[in-house]
């Protein structure tokens, strides 16, 4: 008898498990396509000790230091992306960019530096699909 309930208890957990990744694997192909890939890096001279941070839509979403870039997928629609400079030494304004996000499209920025403006995001000319 405890075979019997030990066999019913596996067939019962690889149901689970199976439904689990076939669930999770829609999941994932239905935010893909209605997302969009934002990558955002900065300068090499943006500064050893200046962190780039990066807001989207008001949430602050990465500190980007030196070698490290953001990388993620963000729902179709609009956006509005913010940059600004930790420490902000010379207190410029946070500078934002708006992006109109659609599915399947990938958007690059670089985080520099502007004489006027303070940091700035720029975009990379070519839009490809990922």
């Amino acid at each position: 008898m405890n075979s019997r309930f030990n066999f019913i208890g596996r067939f019962f957990l690889t149901l689970a498990l199976g439904c689990t990744l076939a669930i999770g694997g829609a999941e994932a192909r239905q935010s893909r396509s209605g997302s969009g890939r934002v990558i955002v890096q900065r300068e090499a001279n943006f500064g050893t000790y200046v962190t780039l941070q990066l807001w989207i839509d008001g949430r602050k979403v990465a500190d980007i230091s030196r070698n490290r870039h953001y990388d993620r997928l963000i729902p179709a629609g609009p956006h509005v992306l913010t940059v600004t400079s930790v420490p902000n030494t010379r207190n410029f304004a946070p500078t934002s960019t708006v992006l109109i996000v659609h599915p399947g499209d990938l958007y690059i920025f670089t985080g520099g530096w502007d004489p006027d403006w303070g940091v700035v995001l720029r975009r990379a000319d070519a839009i490809a699909e990922y």
